[in-house]
């Protein structure tokens, strides 16, 4: 199916090429709309919605399986770089599934949702992103020609200490966006074929391993394009179905301003409703209750355990049903053990209802630009200008943070020639854009659905998705009926930014089938990126790091084995760190943005367009880059605060009111002020270095010609 054609010349062979796939993957196309057809059909004949997640989930993880066994290799370039024969169009498909991984399509719509306009910085950094790409990076690295980027580190700066921190770089960056691919799997599959979350991360892993473990880069890249087309169908059906419901419109992507002023109106109204502001109220009490917990934990635990002991033994002197009292037990049971623990606990709760005790359940109108008022109080204008830095620094880190992802740039090292290169970055904008272009129109379509249809539906005829996502997790969805007036506000609706796009057919009463093949479109999105990000690890580590610094003379074949066996051994590890849920898939996704920006992008664009840039200096810029930027992460963010133990307050680790989801607004200056300072200090890099990098940029120059052939 993916053989390289033999006889006459290369024009001719690589024509053939491109018909042959252009025939494969259109007869793909055609088979996959069919097989939902068919699957629509038994959907209304009585086939069972769980059978339908499962033919869903087998029926594409198969395909996947089928094109990585057919794509299998253990010929270097074919393995690490896809032979580099493949046609722009195809790489710019298979650039756009690697790139829009569950992030792109279950977090960005799932954030407008929740944030609003500031959700657009998301969108603005990543496109743009590409304009880095196209300017300084790719066709420059592709006319390098290694495999990697450490590989590049290595021959540009020269010498392994360059090398080696390129690679500690790419694992880092690549481990964490892959942590968060395999939690999206997780979340997919435990909602198409309800088996425990942690059950359904390892079978989706089943469907990661197979293409990137067989083929590598070669497998990797017939099947993502497999999976675009999968993941774009599966986007683009339901907001045309929703476009055609509320605006009779099939692209409404037009009347997005339209749908939005309807959303503003109805925003409005519920800021004001008394029941909205019943709700609003009752949060508020909580949040004082349990302050008053907070100043006398010794008191409110010994209260809580009395509380709780006494309802235990009520229900079983009243003889109650065996729930009843099982559900008693374990609330007792779930009490804090000590004052500490019950401290952190209620003053997480306490935190949590003082978010929700604000107008529309915490969440901003969807159309204002930044939080806060410019002309407000003083604490009105601190939040206005935070909220702009942190709109400007995400956008800044999302940019160039996806102008320096080592699994995005490898794949510029798979296309046939310098031109292609170039060409294959417009056509990854222009795949990418038909799902960007959509995202802001569905998280529209699907609030104005949530307002309009769900809010203010009685308790006992709520939608059968809300108790479905709820089955999942409580934390991606939860209503509880706080006031007690049997009709849902949106004050006790809790909904995840990660559920959104997928629950989008059920919100829309679509058909199951088309819920099924939306989660089809995220697995796809998800498994694409986690199979690039996976062979970006085990290449560093076995073609970088073993080949390249430990092992030159090793044969080729022990190599591949090598790779596989350590891209397995990290995909496992990977699997075991998502399933603790460390964060929600968009923070884990954009810190590895700001990883690879702090890390890679000074490195790399001084690499390219300074010949004087040493490799001390790159090495110390790219140490100082990285470490700045994972210091300021570890003492601000929740989770990471956890692991390396940080106690100090938040608020005295804050530098400039930046979050730290955007810390490598900090890295990328510093890694360019050091190589360039460093640079300065120290002994230029060799003649035959500086012509190579005037070679690269300068084709015309005839001084390295030689040696570049």
């Amino acid at each position: 199916m993916f053989a390289t054609t033999t006889g006459g010349s290369a024009a001719a062979q690589s024509s053939a090429f491109r018909k042959q796939l252009t025939k494969v993957y259109g007869f793909y196309t055609g088979g996959f709309l069919a097989f939902v057809v068919v699957l629509a059909i038994c959907e209304q004949l009585g086939m069972n919605r769980d059978w339908i997640g499962f033919v869903f989930l087998l029926a594409t993880i198969g395909l996947y399986a089928g094109i990585g066994i057919m794509s299998r290799t253990t010929d270097a370039a074919e393995y690490y770089v896809a032979g580099r024969r493949v046609p722009a169009i195809y790489n710019g498909m298979a650039t756009g599934a690697d790139w829009m991984s569950a992030a792109s399509f279950i977090g960005m719509a799932g954030t407008l949702y929740l944030s609003g306009y500031s959700g657009l910085a998301f969108i603005m950094g990543w496109t743009g992103g590409y304009v880095l790409v196209a300017l300084f990076l790719a066709p420059y690295l592709r006319k390098f020609g290694q495999f990697t980027i450490p590989d590049f580190l290595g021959e540009r700066y020269g010498g392994n200490l360059p090398r080696f921190i390129g690679i500690v770089a790419a694992i880092l960056c690549s481990f964490t966006y892959v942590v968060a691919q395999i939690y999206g799997v997780g979340i997919i599959t435990t909602r198409l074929t309800g088996v425990a979350f942690e059950i359904g991360i390892f079978l989706g892993l089943g469907g990661i391993l197979v293409c990137s473990f067989l083929g590598g880069m070669r497998a990797v890249t017939w099947t993502q394009v497999a999976q675009y087309i999968i993941l774009i169908i599966a986007y683009l059906i339901p907001v045309v179905w929703l476009g055609i419901k509320q605006v009779g419109n099939p692209v409404p992507q037009l009347s997005y301003g339209f749908q939005l002023e309807k959303v503003t109106a109805l925003e409005t109204k519920l800021i004001s409703d008394p029941k909205e502001l019943e709700v609003r109220k009752v949060f508020a009490d909580q949040a004082k209750a349990l302050g008053e917990k907070i100043k006398d934990p010794k008191t409110g635990l010994a209260a809580d355990r009395a509380a709780a002991e006494k309802k235990v033994a009520d229900l079983k002197g009243a003889n109650a049903v065996p729930a009843q009292v099982a559900a008693a037990e374990k609330e007792l049971a779930a009490l804090p053990k000590d004052e500490a623990a019950a401290v952190k606990a209620w003053t997480a709760a306490k935190t949590a209802a003082e978010a929700r005790d604000k107008p529309l359940a915490g969440m901003p109108r969807h159309g204002a630009i930044y939080s806060g008022n410019p002309n407000g109080t003083p604490a009105e204008v601190k939040t206005y200008n935070e909220s702009r830095r942190n709109f400007l620094a995400l956008i800044f880190c999302l940019m160039v943070g996806t102008a320096a992802l080592p699994h995005i740039l490898m794949r510029y090292y798979t296309t046939p020639s310098v031109k292609e290169a170039r060409q294959s970055v417009f056509w990854s904008l222009f795949f990418i854009f038909l799902l960007y272009f959509t995202a802001p129109t569905l998280a529209v379509l699907v609030k104005y659905e949530m307002f309009s249809g769900v809010v203010g539906s009685s308790f006992d005829k709520l939608p059968f998705w809300i108790q479905a996502w709820n089955k999942v997790d409580a934390s991606l969805l939860s209503v509880v009926d706080i006031n007690k007036d049997g009709i849902l506000q949106l004050g006790e609706l809790r909904i995840g930014g990660d559920i959104v796009v997928l629950a989008t057919p059920a919100i829309g009463g679509l058909p199951y089938v088309i819920s099924g093949l939306v989660a089809a479109g995220g697995l796809a999105a998800a498994l694409s990126t986690a199979d690039g990000l996976l062979l970006t690890i085990a290449n560093a580590l076995s073609h970088d790091l073993y080949y390249k610094m430990i092992d030159p003379n090793a044969p080729t074949a022990r190599r591949v084995m090598l790779s596989k066996i350590l891209l397995l051994v990290v995909a496992l590890a990977a699997a075991a760190v998502a399933a603790q849920k460390p964060a929600d898939i968009l923070f884990l996704v954009s810190a590895a943005f700001s990883f690879a920006a702090a890390s890679f992008f000074p490195a790399l664009v001084l690499g390219i367009f300074w010949k004087r840039a040493t490799g001390i200096a790159a090495s110390l810029g790219m140490a100082s880059g990285l470490g700045i930027t994972l210091y300021y992460m570890a003492t601000t963010q929740p989770w990471l605060r956890g692991v390396f133990g940080v106690t100090s307050p938040v608020a005295d680790n804050i530098w400039f009111g930046i979050q730290p989801i955007s810390a490598g607004v900090f890295g990328v200056p510093l890694g360019f002020a050091v190589i360039i300072i460093v640079s300065l200090l120290t002994k230029a890099p060799d003649k035959k270095t500086q012509e190579l990098v005037e070679h690269v940029r300068y084709p015309e120059l005839k001084g390295a010609a030689a040696r570049m052939a």
